[in-house]
């Protein structure tokens, strides 16, 4: 196998000329430059030998060539096709690597994880856009994929929520989201000089390591995460008047206090001051009283 070359500035400017290459702002394409940053992610993630690696955007496959010195086995999928000869090319040396021309959500994870892993968890990387980095990682962890572990290059400000603590500003539906499927935790900070072209905003490297259980006992998914959803749509309001303005619940104010006060919440508290296990815990508690009426 060739050594990986793409990380030299010089290098990508080179490919990106000789093909002409004009970089779409609607994919969000942000092509990584520096090593050093680049090790960074694939030590956060701990590819080894024995690891298949599902890499999400590879754009001109500068972090492929790593990931394939690493990989026992790397399935690339790119959403451009204004990528796909670029990317045969930078790859052509590297036997390990199958690059699939598709949209990531509207991929079968499942099925790939089946057959290049045997059913067995999967690890994710990726240099996401920026626009998508939610309903990525959403679908990732809602559609069930067996997963060891998410390690994503993001904006700061998207990692900083995902790992964010009840209080905060940052705090809210992405935190409660990603924390009940996963640790997350951040591994390295990355300026825009990293990047050509450089975004506008700085980015963070996070690494989402997956429980193999939630660390909360929740009786009814989708009633939790709907739950979570009223507690934010208006963050202003108290957690009360948030889930009475959802219309998902069908309980009057009073019912709404009588479940709050079963959990201890005082009346006044907002969305924003609770924990995970607190809204398990309201969740499950109003999944009691919705089923008695």
């Amino acid at each position: 196998m060739a050594e990986p070359y793409l990380a030299d500035p010089k290098e990508t400017l080179a490919i990106v000329r000789q093909y002409d290459f004009a970089f779409q702002k609607r994919f969000g394409q942000n092509f990584l430059i520096d090593p050093k940053v680049l090790k960074r992610i694939l030590d956060a993630a701990e590819v080894t030998k024995d690891d298949f690696v599902l890499e999400i955007g590879p754009g001109i496959g500068t972090m492929t060539q790593f990931l394939a010195e690493r990989a026992r086995e790397v399935t690339a999928v790119e959403i451009d096709h204004n990528l796909i000869p670029i990317l045969k090319e930078t790859l052509k040396d590297w036997s390990n690597v199958e690059i699939i021309e598709g949209d990531i959500l509207k991929t079968d994870l499942n099925r790939i994880s089946q057959e290049k892993n045997g059913g067995r968890p999967i690890k994710v990387v990726a240099n996401l856009p920026y626009y998508i980095t939610t309903p990525i990682i959403m679908s990732l962890f809602e559609d069930h994929v067996p997963l060891e572990s998410i390690t994503l290059m993001v904006q700061k400000e998207v990692a900083d929520r995902m790992q964010a603590s009840p209080g905060g500003k940052d705090y809210g539906a992405l935190s409660l989201s990603v924390q009940y499927y996963a640790k997350a935790s951040i591994a390295a900070l990355v300026p825009p000089n990293c990047f050509i072209p450089r975004p506008k905003v700085g980015s963070s490297v996070i690494h989402l390591e997956k429980y193999k259980e939630p660390p909360v006992d929740v009786r009814d998914e989708a009633l939790f995460f709907k739950v979570i959803r009223a507690s934010f749509n208006q963050r202003r309001k108290t957690l009360v008047n948030g889930l009475k303005n959802s219309g998902f619940f069908m309980l009057s104010r009073d019912e709404l206090l009588e479940v709050m006060e079963a959990c201890h919440l005082p009346e006044n508290i907002r969305g924003e001051a609770l924990s995970l296990p607190q809204f398990a815990e309201l969740s499950n508690v109003l999944g009691e009283k919705i089923s008695k009426r």
